[in-house]
């Protein structure tokens, strides 16, 4: 239960395969108290009914593409809660297109689209909930390899990623003064509903399990748990990385 009292936000649950709902409970059987955000009406029977799982939760929507959107959010934790302790951030895309083809070809409006979608809106959430976070709250935000190393098809994807995590070291920055942690984890191919929207998905994957030095997938529930441990006081001294869950494959140079 080492998030016993604690108020978390959870912002990209999508359905029951997302790795946000994984995320999120494990947070609620760690004990927390948790606020699931989904982003349009399409989504307001599916995310408040899987919110019915969880011990102590409720929905907002939210989109995080809307600064007012994200104010009003805000407000809202604010008279319920006070006071948010953390913030899960597992928002991203990209337009399908985009994730074909070469990077070179990348449109002006796929490179805005997945700019604004998986970066952005983790620096306006933080942002605008900055008065709303206690001191010492943690954020959270997913990336992936393809931030620093080519992975064909990914494409704007590895370069939205690359600045999401450039966007971390910034705000741990920024945020440092008053003990509030911002961290990436780098999980390893995942398959989710939206990763199979990459061209030749299932080749990646059997590429990793191959030479990864576990030899195996990525488990769901290792990546669950590492953020379940990195939004708790246990992980109170770090801030500013990336921490990478990919079954060891990010060490490997062949």
């Amino acid at each position: 239960m080492i998030l016993k009292g604690k108020r978390g936000l959870i912002l990209g649950v999508a359905n029951p395969f997302s790795l946000a709902w994984h995320i999120a409970k494990t947070c609620d059987q760690h004990g927390a108290r948790l606020a699931l955000t989904y982003r349009s009406e399409r989504r307001a029977k599916n995310v408040p009914k899987m919110a019915e799982e969880l011990n102590d939760a409720f929905t907002l929507q939210c989109d995080l593409s809307s600064d007012e959107e994200i104010i009003a959010m805000a407000k809202d934790l604010q008279e319920r809660w006070g006071q948010v302790d953390f913030v899960i951030h597992s928002v991203a895309h990209a337009l399908r297109e985009e994730l074909s083809g070469k990077f070179l070809q990348t449109s002006r409006e796929g490179f805005r689209l997945a700019m604004d979608t998986s970066v952005y809106s983790f620096v306006a959430a933080a942002q605008k909930l900055e008065p709303v976070l206690s001191d010492g709250a943690s954020l959270i935000t997913i990336s992936y390899m393809g931030s620093e190393r080519v992975i064909p098809g990914y494409n704007v994807m590895g370069v939205a990623k690359a600045a999401l995590e450039a966007s971390v070291r910034y705000m741990a920055y920024d945020l440092g003064e008053r003990g509030i942690r911002v961290n990436a984890i780098s999980p390893g191919p995942i398959n989710t509903l939206a990763a199979r929207g990459i061209r030749n998905f299932q080749s990646m994957m059997e590429y990793v399990r191959e030479r990864a030095p576990f030899k195996r997938d990525t488990d769901t529930q290792e990546v669950a748990d590492a953020t379940a441990f990195l939004v708790s006081d246990l992980a109170r001294g770090i801030t500013g990385d990336v921490i990478y869950l990919d079954a060891g494959y990010h060490v490997m140079g062949m």
